[in-house]
């Protein structure tokens, strides 16, 4: 019989004071009797209308099947059919917004925690694994891929499992993308990335870092030097700024730019010559994601005051609800309905205050949500000596620009069709390349897609 309480079962974290000073990871993960218990709420629905939710196609309810008859390694093996980086999404996927959202569970109380599940299952593999991972015999096709991050990685997992040799082009020194620099160690540690990296190299999968494609190879040499298709997954790296006076002053800085030296390049271990601001009040400008990322980081850093500063509500906050209430836990103070009209700085130069004002509702906008209209004569100043841009980021152009035949909308994003092929023959594209900034999952299902049309297209041409 189904275990029939409302509730998830509980996943242990850290207690949010200890953990607001640490990089440690947030969630410990369930034990073995708790992925049972919990495993149990699933009904095992034969239209599995969760899968519907999946961007990757994860057969969900089979994988969720196997952890009650205690088969976590055949649990696994279900997720690893279709997704190249279960114990990454394990934690960072928007369950809530996707997958768990279609759970029939969910219509009379809490869905089944498909995520923690899933994490349970890709940890315990990785504590388990003896497995050697067969390369597959190569069917003599070369394909290129620019960016490693979760879309090309994606990508490029799926094409060596059916035999094509796979070379992935990374700009940075670290192979993972976003999953490296973007999102926090709290939240993702980074040996779990690089074990999932070393499984697409056990394929035989080459990865090629410190490789700006547009500087020291274009698209157009990849082609000319064998590579019969390119997949470009080199996601939404250029950061937005408002145009307000003061966003050229010390002490202000663009999340990603900010993420990257904490996270990749080791900022906040003792020995690392990484500078990285350090701050007593920090504002965070926006209302997603990586704005709690930031925030949170912030913490961890040593600040003793962390705003949100969003200029919308609450309840319009883009962000899971699981990081707006840690970020809650650990101190962080939201200023909704506010937002930065102007930074002051000091006689050195760097930041001093933001001078803030107040919001109010609107009309909807185009997207449904309600516009927020500025309170006239409502400024008032913020005190703080660093403040972080997280309103969002567009793709880097140098790709576009340094290559003839390939197209991009007035975002910047490459225009591709419904196989994801791009304007030039041969090159397809996929996650926030594509997209604009989105999340993990996303991005996978793109590079997924691109696969299986990357195959299709050179089927075609032999």
């Amino acid at each position: 019989m189904p275990n029939m309480s409302q509730t998830k079962v509980p996943i242990p974290e850290q207690d949010p004071k200890v953990r607001a000073r640490n990089f440690e990871e947030v969630t410990l993960g369930y034990t073995k009797e708790m992925a049972l218990e919990e495993a149990s709420r699933c009904l095992n629905c034969k239209n599995m209308p969760c899968v519907s939710g999946c961007p990757v196609g994860v057969q969900i309810p089979v994988f969720i099947k196997k952890i009650t008859e205690n088969d976590f390694e055949g649990a696994y093996n279900v997720i690893h059919a279709t997704s190249s980086l279960p114990a990454v999404c394990g934690r960072v996927c928007p369950q809530e917004r996707q997958c768990e959202s279609k759970c029939v569970r969910g219509i009379k109380g809490e869905p089944v925690g498909i995520g923690r599940l899933e994490r349970f299952a890709a940890d315990t593999h990785m504590v388990q694994d003896n497995t050697v991972i067969e390369k597959p015999v190569s069917n003599g096709h070369k394909v290129a891929v620019v960016g490693a991050g979760p879309s090309g990685l994606t990508c490029a997992g799926d094409l060596a499992r059916l035999g094509y040799e796979v070379t992935v082009f990374e700009a940075l020194h670290k192979a993972g993308g976003v999953l490296m620099y973007g999102i926090p160690e709290f939240r993702l540690p980074k040996d779990i990335v690089q074990k999932e990296v070393e499984n697409l190299k056990n394929l035989g999968v080459t990865i090629m870092t410190n490789m700006v494609i547009g500087k020291v190879l274009s698209i157009d040499e990849l082609m000319a030097d064998g590579f019969e298709a390119v997949f470009v997954g080199s996601g939404a790296g250029l950061p937005r700024f408002m145009g307000i006076e003061g966003e050229a002053l010390v002490g202000v800085c663009s999340a990603n730019e900010y993420l990257t030296r904490i996270n990749l390049m080791k900022g906040y271990k003792e020995g690392y010559d990484t500078p990285v601001l350090k701050s007593k009040a920090v504002a965070v400008v926006g209302g997603g994601n990586v704005a709690m990322d930031a925030a949170r980081s912030a913490l961890r850093m040593g600040a003793e005051h962390v705003y949100i500063v969003y200029r919308r509500s609450m309840e319009e906050m883009p962000a899971r609800r699981e990081e707006v209430h840690h970020a809650k836990e650990e101190g962080v103070e939201f200023l909704n309905l506010n937002n930065p009209v102007k930074l002051l700085g000091d006689e050195n130069g760097r930041v001093r205050a933001a001078v803030l004002q107040r919001m109010e509702l609107g009309e909807p906008d185009a997207s449904g949500r309600r516009s927020p209209v500025p309170v006239e004569g409502s400024e008032y100043e913020l005190a703080v000596d660093t403040v972080i841009m997280a309103i969002g980021t567009s793709p880097n152009p140098l790709i576009r620009t340094t290559t003839e035949g390939l197209e991009a909308n007035k975002r910047g994003c490459l225009v591709v069709d419904e196989s994801m092929h791009t304007t030039k023959e041969g090159v397809y594209a996929g996650g926030d390349a594509v997209t604009g900034a989105a999340t993990v999952i996303l991005a996978m299902g793109a590079g997924k897609s691109a696969a299986k049309s990357i195959d299709e297209y050179l089927k075609q041409k032999a």
